[in-house]
């Protein structure tokens, strides 16, 4: 699969929005600019980061996490602005994506990066003024990884682009944690490397049964590089080290029965998706059967997810927390 080239993407950049053409005033709605923050993303970011402020030893000041809340949605947004920004051209090729405000041309591309600049200078100084300067560092370092190391490298340069650029999706709860404490512990990372490993078999998920729309734009996903065959095998691999570590959590004494109930039945949710997606297909393509599967593992994985860390919020929230015999172990000590 050939890479897309720079030539390939200034010409795209170009058609996307001719500099003759480009209106004096943007012709977008506030919709337009909320939709370039990926407010879906954003929702996801929140929810995982407001979860690793709450598992975090100690306490902060309702007010004072709902600011740091905010900031560290803000950036995720940048984030998504960024991206849209840089991908304009390769969204312009994609019929999933076509209809964003920078390809349809309802928002000028230099508005979108001034726009998202903004907010992501903002979010951090916002950030760090209410909580901590390595929180500030920390989402500051995030924004700088979605929308250059993933979005400007990454992406259009190696089929492991999910797999490396997912870290900065898996960094939020990172983030929430060191808002309250100025660190980051054994408990945050591993709701980052529950998200982290969650992330490969969720978008491949997708992307097998969008190779095609991938292949127009010119991006290495993993189907269009390795085959059909070797990406269902890559995301049973990935799921049977996923649900394990799913699990740390209860040992580690973060998680409770709630949680322990949620990370046992939804982890053999997606064992059993992810090992009949593997089956359904041959080395040239999916079976039919096979694209449903991809998409039931598609949308179980975000439920999953979901699951994940609102059993986790549920346990803190209401205070219950019945841990398991062997829970506190990895530590040392009973909680």
């Amino acid at each position: 699969m050939a890479v897309v080239t720079d030539g390939w993407v200034e010409r795209e950049r170009a058609a996307v929005a001719p500099a003759g053409e480009r209106p004096l005033v943007s012709t977008g709605s506030v919709g337009d600019f909320v939709s370039l923050l990926k407010p879906r993303v954003m929702s996801l970011v929140v929810f995982t980061a407001l979860v690793g402020m709450l598992v975090a030893p100690g306490h902060v000041n309702p007010v004072v996490g709902a600011i740091a809340l905010l900031a560290i949605a803000v950036g995720a947004g940048a984030s998504g602005c960024l991206n849209m920004w840089w991908d304009a051209d390769i969204d312009a090729v994609m019929t999933r994506t076509r209809n964003r405000p920078i390809p349809a041309g309802r928002i000028r591309p230099d508005e979108a990066l001034t726009f998202g600049m903004i907010l992501a200078c903002g979010s951090v100084f916002v950030l760090g003024i209410a909580t901590n300067w390595f929180a500030a560092a920390f989402l500051a370092f995030t924004i700088f990884f979605y929308a250059v190391v993933y979005s400007v490298w990454l992406k259009r340069a190696t089929p492991q682009n999910i797999v490396i650029g997912g870290a900065a999706g898996a960094f939020p709860p990172m983030i929430g944690e060191a808002a309250v404490t100025g660190t980051v512990s054994v408990d945050g990372l591993v709701l980052f490397l529950i998200i982290f490993l969650w992330t490969p078999p969720h978008f491949w998920a997708l992307a097998l049964v969008k190779s095609d729309d991938y292949a127009r734009a010119g991006v290495p996903m993993m189907p269009n590089v390795a085959g059909q065959e070797a990406t269902r095998l890559q995301i049973l691999l990935y799921t049977l080290v996923l649900v394990p570590v799913a699990t740390l959590p209860v040992w580690l004494g973060t998680g409770g029965a709630i949680y322990a109930l949620v990370s046992g039945v939804g982890g053999a949710g997606m064992l059993a998706l992810a090992f009949r997606l593997w089956r359904a297909g041959t080395a040239e393509g999916l079976t039919q059967a096979g694209a449903k599967t991809a998409r039931r593992l598609f949308g179980f994985s975000i439920l999953y997810l979901f699951l994940l860390f609102a059993a986790l919020l549920a346990e803190r929230v209401s205070g219950f927390s019945v841990f398991l015999a062997g829970a506190g172990v990895l530590r040392g000590v009973m909680p």
